[in-house]
């Protein structure tokens, strides 16, 4: 790399970083648990709005993975999610009023949680329909991965978000609270993926899938981004970038072989597709508060008036990593 891109992105990085300290005072603690936060624990960041009906299995979900314990932005919501999040006891929970779109989507936000607390800590950054799964995650808990990671000298590890949908139009069956979205919307794309190396970052851009046949087949460019690395063993001077999908320092983005081997790597099943989605899409519409004018909650909206069935005879049903890992959308790399 040329040493005025360097440069550029050092400079960057330090005006992410900037952004989050300014922004911190957009943040009301709720629930300041952090004090109970031990030097090895692992720690989950999220914001979230309006997600009480997930909260029970989300929470549950990620305890029984390892989790420690959660950081979470509340952005204002009015149907309890605050309430429910501030009476956990292993929840640090903060509040803003402010605007999403401003705190670029709320990693400002998140960046300060993780500058200010996730120092020297494995950092798992997700939304609340986001479930990770990784290699033996059936029989192995996050802290073996993370032993792993730190024993091969690894400092972030990625993971491609799927998309998971019902059979059937997803808002005809209700999704009830505490029950397992994945049980609930079992099927995803196993192919009708496309990737392509971001120049500048270095990280991987992966787009298709089920969002990008149905609601962007006329511009599947403009489909949302599958790339994530969501699980980083946290520096104070790293920065994400745009959501999750990349970092800096660049070098935290290099999560696959360039010589053509596998590394490690995982996927978020996304239960983005539930009953829900229709009243969310119409919320996000009249707030405006994500990512390009919200084209992407325009587009659910303008397919969930025809009741879509994002199932086809191609549709895979989710049984477990193993799967994923043999239909390629993720590896155990050499971690036996």
């Amino acid at each position: 790399m040329r040493l005025a891109t360097r440069y550029m992105l050092r400079l960057a990085r330090r005006r992410w970083l900037v952004r989050a300290f300014r922004k911190r005072r957009e943040l009301r603690p709720i629930a300041d648990q952090t004090a109970q936060i031990g030097r090895s624990a692992i720690l989950l960041f999220s914001t979230m709005r309006n997600e009480r009906i997930r909260l029970p299995y989300f929470l549950k979900y990620y305890r029984d993975l390892g989790v420690n314990h959660f950081l979470i932005v509340d952005n204002d919501s009015s149907d309890g999610t605050r309430e429910y999040l501030a009476a956990q006891p292993d929840v640090s929970l903060w509040h803003s009023t402010a605007s999403y779109k401003r705190a670029r989507f709320g990693m400002d936000w998140i960046n300060w949680l993780l500058l200010r607390y996730g120092h020297n800590h494995w950092c798992l950054t997700v939304d609340p329909d986001e479930f990770f799964v990784y290699p033996f995650c059936d029989t192995r808990p996050l802290r073996a991965l993370t032993d792993w990671l730190d024993a091969s000298s690894i400092k972030s590890f990625s993971a491609m978000l799927l998309d998971m949908y019902p059979k059937g139009p997803f808002d005809l069956i209700p999704y009830r609270e505490g029950q397992d979205p994945i049980a609930h919307a079992p099927y995803f794309d196993s192919g009708n993926y496309v990737i392509e190396r971001n120049r500048r970052f270095g990280n991987l851009w992966i787009q298709g899938g089920p969002r990008a046949r149905m609601f962007f087949a006329d511009l599947p460019e403009r489909a949302p981004a599958l790339n994530k690395i969501p699980l980083v063993k946290w520096q104070r001077p790293y920065a994400y970038v745009s959501s999750t999908h990349m970092l800096l320092p660049r070098g935290l983005n290099l999560v696959y072989d360039e010589w053509g081997g596998e590394k490690a790597s995982g996927c978020l099943l996304h239960a983005k597709f539930i009953h829900t989605l229709v009243d969310k899409a119409e919320e996000e519409m009249d707030r405006r508060q994500h990512y390009a004018n919200s084209h992407e909650y325009r587009a659910y909206r303008a397919g969930i008036a025809s009741q879509p069935d994002l199932w086809t005879k191609w549709s895979e049903r989710y049984i477990n990593w193993r799967q994923l890992e043999i239909l390629g959308l993720m590896s155990k790399g050499n971690w036996a």
